[in-house]
């Protein structure tokens, strides 16, 4: 959606405003559709997950990136469409970043910290989104930015609203130690009467991760979620705005940004 209305001279995500990123430049693909984590809040369909019988290689995964974000993009060209310019559409057409986010989740594919490396190679940058549970694959992976889920202030809640394979709390708290020595952020999603309680110690866990950002975000009513949540589990801006005060309270993270469309409050650390 993001890189569509961008390309059409729109708004972009709140990934250009916080970092740089141009929306209609950014690929979202992912090395893996399997998930080890069953998340109320995902608008993904883990309920239908398709069975994987072999990986692809990294030089598959390369040398489809064009092919299938032109496709993403077809109908959205300077000659159907004429709120497209030229330039833009050239531009989305050879896109520099990528967002290895877009469904399952990406350490369970074995070969990514070569995917990774291939893709810098190649003239891109990258974000990588995980869950956490996988310390010993994150330790491997170098890119850009790397991006992990706390999605809950203790390993109760965690369990209630992650409904995770195995207990991975411990292994989670193991990779959020990572991120204090690279480019990273920690990314809260808030579910209204679900885990928006004890900023507390949500900021704890922050403290001793060191990561560079936190980005506390509303959980948006969208996708398989609906079948799980309600409408009233999604909290208003100010809300989210709220809470982030207070974990800014009780840790050394200050407001750096915000995106109300996005419901998204990003928190900066001040070293």
């Amino acid at each position: 959606m993001w890189c569509k209305r961008a390309l059409q001279g729109g708004e972009m995500c709140y990934k250009h405003q916080f970092y740089g990123i141009d929306s209609h430049r950014c690929v979202q693909m992912t090395p893996t559709l399997r998930c080890n984590q069953r998340c109320l809040f995902c608008w993904r369909s883990f309920e239908h997950e398709p069975q994987e019988d072999v990986e692809c290689p990294p030089e598959t995964i390369l040398a489809g990136l064009h092919k299938y974000q032109k496709k993403a993009l077809a109908g959205y060209n300077a000659v159907l469409d004429n709120t497209v310019t030229d330039e833009r559409w050239q531009e989305a057409i050879d896109p520099k970043h990528i967002a290895i986010s877009l469904s399952g989740e990406p350490t369970l594919y074995s070969q990514l910290p070569e995917l990774i490396d291939r893709l810098h190679d190649n003239g891109y940058t990258t974000f990588l989104v995980s869950n956490g549970t996988n310390p010993e694959m994150l330790r491997r992976c170098n890119p850009l930015q790397m991006y992990i889920s706390l999605d809950a202030p203790d390993r109760e809640t965690y369990h209630a609203i992650c409904r995770p394979q195995e207990n991975y709390w411990d292994r989670i708290q193991e990779s959020l130690r990572l991120l204090g020595t690279r480019r990273s952020a920690i990314r809260i999603t808030l579910v209204k009467g679900l885990n928006d309680f004890a900023p507390e110690q949500y900021a704890a866990i922050l403290q001793e991760s060191g990561a560079t950002f936190v980005e506390i975000k509303g959980y948006m009513y969208l996708g398989y979620s609906r079948n799980r949540l309600a409408r009233e589990n999604m909290p208003e801006h100010a809300e989210v705005r709220a809470f982030a005060e207070k974990v800014e309270a009780a840790c050394d993270y200050r407001f750096k940004d915000e995106n109300k469309l996005s419901r998204v409050v990003v928190l900066e650390h001040m070293t």
